[in-house]
């Protein structure tokens, strides 16, 4: 898969750029706060119609205007895909393939497959258990359409009980009602559990190996499913929790409450980690997600890399640039001087300074 171009119209500090992009390495540099990783939050949204931050539609339009545009050109599989998203201050974003509006923004995901890697990322692992969960929804959402499909169920069910739960305090006799949003958040809860099971089953045969290789062979990283209640108890779980549910007003018991654990040697090393083991461990998981991608689509993500290099060491910088050579990847940086002494191909250089964008040679 290929991203070969984008255009921006009113997007963050962008008021119309357009760029070519190379079919391998492409570096974006500059100062920091020039707009280099607004680029790679566009592409990202572009093939899975939010930010990578999270931000709210409005906040990335550029300020004063009501409306941004983004054009993407991608070839997968030699076809081409155009992909149009229209970001609204008050109202929800349209988005067109190949000039045809679709109702849902699932239809988009499947398209494109980005892996994105930010400074963030690289504290994954001692961050909370939401950063974790939405590591793994992220990622299988863009591969696995079945489990975008439950994933949106579930939460919204899971919204309609909350409410339910805060406005039995007023209205205690629709307590009755509860038995309907129990029965649909087991169901969509089970097919959410039983997907993470799979995907995190898969990723954790991946990231053994690449762990091993990064620590020199010394530590063998686990990956574990920490769920609060099997997909096949969950019903009854959610039953027995009502009444503490009530009283809490809110679900305590589903896959929303979930974790994933990175143990080394039976260490949880979120909790008992060193800083550079929980660093290792987050470089083996992205480096992992790339290679399980391409084993399910069989083709190759596009990787995003933002200013992530400034935070490796030496070891970890090779092993990823060495690791990416097949890739179309995206890289910002604040300097050419990274890249110095490494046995690495630069295809395309763009100079950010605030938000101009030139190409180099």
């Amino acid at each position: 898969m290929i991203v070969k171009s984008i255009e921006l119209k009113n997007f963050r500090n962008y008021r119309d750029l357009k760029l070519l992009f190379d079919e391998r390495t492409n570096i974006f540099y500059g100062d920091n706060a020039q707009g280099k990783t607004n680029i790679l939050e566009a592409v990202y949204l572009s093939g899975t119609t939010r930010s990578h931050k999270g931000s709210r539609d409005r906040d990335m339009i550029l300020f004063g205007e009501e409306e941004a545009h983004l054009r993407t050109f991608i070839r997968k599989r030699e076809l081409e895909y155009q992909i149009d998203i229209h970001l609204k201050k008050n109202k929800a974003k349209g988005i067109a393939i190949n000039g045809v509006p679709i109702r849902k923004a699932s239809e988009l995901f499947g398209i494109a497959n980005f892996v994105f890697f930010s400074p963030e990322d690289l504290s994954i692992i001692k961050q909370g258990p939401a950063e974790r969960r939405r590591f793994l929804d992220m990622e299988l959402c863009q591969l696995d359409k079945v489990y975008l499909h439950h994933l949106s169920g579930y939460n919204r069910v899971l919204i309609q009980r909350n409410k339910l739960l805060k406005d039995l305090a007023f209205q205690p006799e629709l307590a009755d009602t509860l038995d309907v949003w129990d029965l649909q958040l087991a169901e969509y809860g089970k097919k959410v559990i039983e997907g993470r099971e799979e995907f995190i089953a898969s990723l954790g045969e991946i990231v053994g190996r690449i762990h091993g290789n990064l620590s020199g062979g010394r530590e063998r990283l686990k990956l574990s499913y920490e769920k609060n209640a099997s997909g096949e108890e969950l019903y009854e779980r959610i039953r027995q929790n009502r009444d503490k549910d009530i009283r809490m007003k809110t679900t305590s018991v589903g896959p929303h409450r979930d974790d994933l654990l990175f143990s080394s040697d039976g260490v949880d090393i979120r909790k008992f980690g060193s800083q550079g083991q929980q660093r290792t461990a987050a470089l083996s998981l992205k480096l992992s997600e790339i290679e399980l991608v391409k084993q399910v689509i069989r083709d190759t993500p596009v990787l995003l890399l933002d200013d992530v290099l400034s935070e490796l060491d030496q070891n970890r910088q090779n092993y990823l640039l060495n690791s990416i050579h097949d890739i179309q990847t995206m890289i910002t940086c604040t300097g050419l001087d990274e890249f110095v002494g490494h046995r690495f191909s630069i295809n395309k250089v763009f100079k950010v300074v605030e938000g101009s964008v030139s190409g180099e040679n």
